[in-house]
């Protein structure tokens, strides 16, 4: 987008007009640079190579997502679907319980604290997690796939502890078994034991 946008809307209504024109959605991303390609005056005309700018911008861009969406919701117009990878208009659907749920991220996003009260040490900690929890939830996934177990049913210790004694037994050396399949199976426990005790 090349036209300059509105400067006396709010960045909400700046976003809105953005997805307005882009009916199968826009990134995180993709948005951010026609914001900052229109002029938008609300978002840091800086490089986000910065890692605080970088927050401030996508702390910005959020809380005027979850404004819009709230706004939206009222007016019945549309229901806006919020991911970094796909920021969408969908047509409004009554009865959608979406909004209705208790939002951490709504929560966080529109607390205006949280912008204020975060430093470039803070940025490098929420980061440092970030990653963390990403390569924890692989090896989530591959200790729950290893023990066959799906999130169908509530997960706990009890059903995992069951799950366990059943591979142990059907892949124990005694009894045909292999040592390698034995010890991948007690590392998934260990695995799993952190996240489900």
């Amino acid at each position: 987008m090349n036209d300059d946008l509105d400067p006396s809307l709010d960045l909400a209504e700046q976003v809105l007009q953005l997805l307005q024109a882009a009916p199968d959605g826009l990134a995180e991303y993709a948005l951010i640079q026609q914001l900052k390609a229109g002029h938008s005056g609300h978002l840091p005309n800086l490089p986000l190579t910065d890692k605080l700018v970088l927050f401030r911008t996508h702390f910005l861009l959020f809380n005027a997502l979850y404004r819009l969406r709230d706004t939206l919701w009222q007016q019945q117009a549309h229901l806006l679907q919020i991911s970094p990878l796909c920021i969408q208009l969908l047509p409004y659907q009554p009865g959608i319980s979406a909004l209705s749920e208790h939002d951490a991220l709504r929560d966080y996003y529109l607390n205006l604290d949280n912008l204020r009260d975060t430093d470039e040490r803070d940025v490098e900690r929420l980061l440092a997690s970030f990653w963390t929890r990403m390569q924890g939830g692989e090896e989530k996934q591959a200790a729950l796939g290893l023990f066959e177990l799906d999130d169908e049913k509530p997960l706990d210790m009890t059903r995992i502890k069951h799950r366990y004694r059943q591979l142990v037994s059907q892949h124990h050396p005694d009894r045909g078994g292999s040592t390698e399949r034995l010890q991948s199976i007690n590392k998934a426990m260990e695995i799993l034991e952190r996240y489900y005790s």
